[in-house]
């Protein structure tokens, strides 16, 4: 377990977090209708920073993201007596799509482009971190995996504290992508409601700095699990398996009754909701009273996981539990307790759950009082089974040359009618998933064993989704022939690469992605090493999938048996 020893939230409705939890007790939201702004054509509802704020906000010779989170850390560090070029401190950046917009500005690729990686390291040198800083890119359980990821490090001993921070800004490029997906609605969000006609968008930043020790007192992160439900992309299984997964696993050795409240994704699209409230009935929870906070702040994406943990601390130390807004009539068939009114509420302690495109589900437990961990998962190093390299040119497996024709994308076609040809999705995959679906059943044919549900995958990269941000930007970027596509807009998420795999062979263990600003195979070797140590995984495939362009790619995954 380890320690919260400050936090932070920066969101249109205040610079700390005294200010937001003051705002939501008061049922403030800055959720309204946007017309023909941040280049999206038409109207939008969501949570933005006014122009004021963004002012306000800038760092001279930063990004607006880049702004954001330093604000924020900023805030939170201030709180401590840390040494931020303390050796034993990790930086832990959560987000979706980070400066995306610049992207989106820029006249051509040569031009300069801060990728998620850059964007922590300018950060970290901002502060003087000197260690290289990780970027969790989970889709919506990014903030999740980030304290997932912090938790495990340091129950490893690796470092003393990590300062973990969820933010991303909205532009064309997200509220565009969620647009195509008919996944907006045109009011407020009404979560879990029988009205209920989708998500807003928001943008935030929320920091914890957390300590290895702990303290009497102070909340602390006791557990929490990943999972996948190996079901559909851009879908949550019906049943809510991998959720439910998630919360058995993060429950284990937890009294549920003495939970204050479980603190739900609640987006308010028709499936999360029916999809969560099915998981929750399953695990026992119904009786738990449920929170949300989609209706003060809209889906702040990287942010939520840690925005939504951040307040329900704040909001469980009080005894008060904030109304769901929005919410009037049930409108799931789970048997849930939504806290429609704001209520007073008992205990120390809560589980966060969330899910996200890609199949993957996260839940935590967090605690002030007494509480047992979950029994350690017993297991030594992990060894390697196999391994394949794969760049634009090459292939060798286990040591081996592969013969392949051509190069890159053309290569990577011949190697489909080859040796797989039975996977007719891979002809609508983006570059990097046509590049990790590849290299993942080359190796797989070579183990030849049946599927392993237990089995993780934990993938690193550099260049986030490149490709397929460049080839969304194209479908937006003349108002004259707009025409966001969902499939397009699906894979700017690079999670999703690793989710193709979970759902073709059935792994419903962690699926996860890093971004980093170079290859540090220690580091990666650490997260790993943590994440096999810190759960029930069997085995995990992982390495670096790095993918520039269509025809400039560098893979190498290898299997890791415990």
């Amino acid at each position: 377990m380890i320690s919260v020893l400050s936090t932070n939230i920066l969101s249109p409705l205040g610079a700390s977090t005294e200010q937001n939890y003051r705002a939501v007790k008061e049922g403030r939201s800055l959720l309204e209708v946007h017309q023909d702004e941040r280049g999206v054509p038409g109207s939008f509802v969501a949570s933005l920073f006014s122009d004021e704020q963004i002012d306000a906000l800038n760092v001279e010779g930063f990004t607006r993201f880049e702004s954001l989170v330093i604000r924020s850390v900023q805030d939170a560090l201030s709180k401590t007596d840390i040494d931020p070029a303390s050796d034993r401190l990790i930086f832990i950046l959560s987000t979706t799509k980070a400066d995306i917009e610049e992207l989106a500005a820029v006249e051509s690729e040569d031009k300069n482009y801060s990728s998620p990686g850059r964007a922590a390291g300018k950060v970290a040198e901002y502060f003087g971190f000197v260690n290289t800083p990780v970027v969790v890119c989970n889709a919506c359980i990014s903030g999740v995996s980030a304290q997932m990821t912090a938790l495990r490090l340091m129950n490893q001993g690796l470092y003393d504290h990590a300062v973990v921070c969820g933010a991303d800004c909205q532009s064309s490029f997200v509220i565009s992508g969620f647009s195509s997906f008919k996944a907006l609605s045109p009011e407020p969000c009404r979560p879990f409601d029988i009205d209920r006609m989708g998500l807003n968008i928001g943008e935030a930043a929320a920091t914890i700095v957390f300590s290895a020790k702990t303290s009497e007192g102070a909340w602390r992160l006791i557990q929490g699990s990943l999972t996948n439900d190996a079901y559909h992309v851009s879908a949550p299984s019906p049943s809510g398996e991998g959720s439910i997964l998630a919360i058995k696993d993060a429950l284990c050795g937890v009294d549920v009754n003495s939970l204050s409240c479980v603190s739900v994704h609640g987006t308010a699209t028709m499936f999360n909701d029916q999809m969560e409230s099915m998981a929750i009935q399953a695990t026992g929870l119904s009786e738990v009273p449920l929170s949300t906070l989609k209706g003060y702040y809209g889906h702040t994406m990287g942010a939520a996981g840690v925005l939504e943990c951040i307040l329900t601390m704040c909001a469980v130390d009080e005894g008060l539990l904030p109304a769901c807004r929005g919410f009037e009539e049930i409108g799931v068939s789970g048997k849930v307790d939504i806290v429609g009114e704001s209520r007073p509420v008992s205990g120390e302690s809560f589980l966060k759950m969330i899910s996200g495109f890609g199949g993957c589900n996260g839940a935590l437990i967090y605690s002030k009082g007494e509480i047992s961990e979950k029994p350690a998962y017993k297991g030594g190093s992990a060894t390697v089974s196999h391994h394949i390299f794969m760049d634009s040119k090459s292939v060798v497996l286990d040591g081996e040359s592969l013969e392949v024709k051509g190069t890159g994308k053309e290569m990577l076609s011949q190697i489909y009618k080859s040796y797989i040809g039975d996977y007719p999705k891979f002809h609508k995959m983006d570059a990097l998933g046509k590049v990790v679906c590849m290299a993942s059943e080359l190796l797989l044919r070579k183990e030849n064993a049946a599927p392993d549900a237990s089995r993780a995958v934990i993938l690193f990269n550099n260049s986030s989704s490149i490709v397929a941000d460049r080839a969304h930007i194209a479908c937006i970027c003349d108002m004259e022939n707009y025409y966001p596509s969902p499939s397009t807009f699906l894979y700017t998420l690079p999670n999703i690469a690793a989710g193709e795999i979970a759902i073709r062979h059935g792994y419903k263990a962690e699926t996860s992605l890093y971004i980093l600003d170079r290859k540090d195979q220690k580091l990666m070797d650490a997260i790993v090493e943590s994440s096999m140590r810190e759960s029930s995984a069997g085995s995990v495939i992982t390495g670096w999938v790095d993918c520039k362009a269509e025809d400039e790619f560098e893979v190498e995954l290898s299997i890791l048996n415990k």
